[in-house]
């Protein structure tokens, strides 16, 4: 019986050792991508960062979307045989799409965690990444508020109404702990320890860190978790376990957490372009600044370097040369 093959022929005619292209679906839709070989590459690194490595589902989403792009603009060329200047054609190739430097720092870093993952599967003896840099925005500090414009942001909810009861429990509990709006949106009640003063959240690769809460974050999810959430939960029917509900009585999405800090950054007349990530950073960023060792911001922040974390060393460095000049011995 005639089988047919799942894999087409480059077209009559041609060198039988050109390879065979496909089509393949990574979450985005079908591209003309990149040899059979290629393809099932892809697809064995997308289970292993799946399974594996167990990375966070946004993670693995960039990945999907990253790698998809790339598999495009391959047109028929095995990943496995391209060089550092094919690689630099490719991110010039972004660079003239209009993408922003981030976005294309990202695309470098996956790139640079597929090819690992190839030489760990013996397809490529030197990963032609390890050798590309993509440089974040000039590495400019990420955008903070000052202590007086959070104080007018976490202010900004009406505690009269039950949104608002959730809006600023939600707000005292991202500038508390410095999370990420993703990390936010799966915390479960279980998380939250408020007798103790602290709560665990779960980074990225799924691993957990436990971050301390200030009395106002303590005092702002009592009431929240005391009210309105009460009533949240009741219309879900189901006793829902996270710790901040939409007002369905659903988890709380990580967009929504966005629109949730810039429409209250709005009503505190702060620029409209921040989100939950701001937040974070000036949570870091007061810490470092009122003397805060690097390690424990490190720790609470869940970065696996500290490279990551010295990004904010320079914020105060008024404060480190008055400290140089009183104790060092020729200050």
């Amino acid at each position: 019986m005639h089988h047919e093959s799942r894999f087409s022929a480059a077209g009559e005619g041609d060198d039988k050792r050109r390879p065979r292209t496909r089509r393949v679906v990574l979450d985005g839709g079908a591209v003309e991508a990149a040899p059979a070989a290629t393809s099932l590459q892809v697809e064995r690194f997308l289970d292993y960062v799946r399974h594996e490595r167990a990375l966070a589902a946004n993670t693995q989403a960039a990945y999907r979307r990253d790698l998809r792009d790339f598999s495009g603009w391959l047109g028929g060329r095995a990943a496995a045989g391209l060089s550092v200047r094919d690689l630099g054609d490719y991110f010039a190739f972004l660079a003239k799409k209009g993408l922003a430097r981030a976005s294309i720092a990202r695309q470098a870093a996956t790139l640079k965690t597929f090819y690992a993952f190839l030489q760990l599967e013996g397809v490529v003896a030197e990963s032609p990444a390890e050798l590309i840099t993509a440089a974040r925005r000039d590495d400019a500090m990420p955008g903070t508020l000052s202590p007086e414009q959070v104080d007018r942001l976490l202010a900004a909810p009406d505690g009269r109404s039950a949104l608002g009861v959730r809006d600023r429990a939600l707000l005292e509990l991202l500038y508390a702990t410095g999370c990420r709006a993703s990390e936010v949106s799966a915390m479960r009640l279980a998380d939250l320890h408020l007798a103790e003063s602290f709560c665990t959240c779960r980074g990225k690769g799924d691993k957990e860190r436990v971050v301390p809460l200030g009395r106002r974050a303590v005092a702002a999810l009592r009431a929240w978790l005391e009210g309105p959430r009460k009533a949240f939960a009741a219309r879900d029917g189901a006793a829902p376990s996270w710790a901040i509900l939409s007002a369905r009585g659903n988890r709380l999405s990580r967009m929504r957490i966005w629109e949730v800090v810039r429409e209250h950054a709005a009503a505190a007349g702060i620029p409209p372009d921040i989100g939950p990530h701001t937040l974070r950073h000036s949570f870091a960023t007061h810490l470092v600044a009122g003397g805060v060792d690097l390690r424990h911001v490190q720790e609470m922040l869940g970065h696996a370097s500290i490279a990551t974390t010295q990004r904010y060393t320079h914020v105060d460095a008024g404060r480190l040369k008055s400290i140089h000049t009183k104790f060092h011995p020729r200050g």
